[in-house]
């Protein structure tokens, strides 16, 4: 798919749920199911406060002109190399400058922000659900359990197809003994929300697919739920630190 439809069924489930970007969801919605992308749907995902900034980011530190470019939105929502070559200076700067993080936070949660930053800490979405501990959308409060599970990208197993709805077995965000961590997989059905023929073609038994705010995004590849686990780990780790 092109980055920036890729992006946008990303970014469809917390929109639909009037969590962030611009109150333009049925658009958006359509822009997907019709498989069309122009200028002004790189408006509409440009609003995205937080998304955004990720994506422009990531993009001009490796020296990649688009913001959309499918490498580049894989690598702020799955995770990919293009996280590796971040500067921790830049990244510092980026949280400060471009994300007011610092101001929304406080300074003391934002120093703890800081070290995980020299620990490692790198521009992938799981680092901003799980260690920006205020949502930094329209909807500014302190994220629960819940919300940190819907609001990571999660990955699951389709085990079942009926209609409209997706059986799939996913591993959910847990919490025990004062630490956040990954679960053994259970089953979630959940209602197909997109109605784009690419949904309808390839969303078989067997496949792995992505999930965020309960709307299943793309089917994706063994390698891509490799590197999903790999960041949604390395800043849950790093969450736990300060929990």
């Amino acid at each position: 798919m092109e980055g920036i439809l890729r992006c946008s069924r990303y970014a469809f489930g917390p929109n639909r749920l009037h969590y962030c970007g611009p109150d333009k969801n049925s658009e958006i919605k359509a822009y997907i199911n019709e498989g069309a992308k122009d200028a002004g749907l790189e408006h509409l995902i440009s609003k995205f406060q937080t998304l955004y900034p990720y994506l422009s980011y990531i993009a001009r530190t490796n020296n990649i002109r688009d913001p959309f470019d499918g490498r580049v939105v894989e690598a702020y929502w799955l995770g990919n190399g293009l996280l590796e070559k971040i500067d921790q200076k830049s990244f510092y700067r980026h949280l400060l400058e471009d994300h007011k993080i610092k101001h929304k936070m406080g300074g003391k949660s934002f120093s703890f922000v800081e070290d995980k930053i020299v620990k490692g800490a790198v521009p992938h979405h799981s680092f901003h659900v799980f260690n920006v501990w205020k949502r930094t959308g329209h909807d500014d409060r302190e994220h629960t359990l819940e919300s940190m599970d819907e609001c990571r990208v999660s990955w699951g197993k389709v085990i079942e197809i009926d209609g409209p709805f997706i059986t799939v077995l996913t591993e959910p965000l847990l919490y025990a003994n004062k630490k956040l961590f990954i679960g053994t997989p259970t089953k979630r059905k959940l209602i197909r929300q997109l109605e784009a023929e690419y949904d309808i073609e390839q969303i078989k038994i067997g496949n792995l697919v992505s999930i965020h705010w309960g709307v299943i995004c793309e089917v994706i590849t063994d390698e891509q739920v490799l590197n999903l686990k790999k960041y949604t780990l390395r800043n849950l780790t790093l969450a736990n630190q300060t929990l």
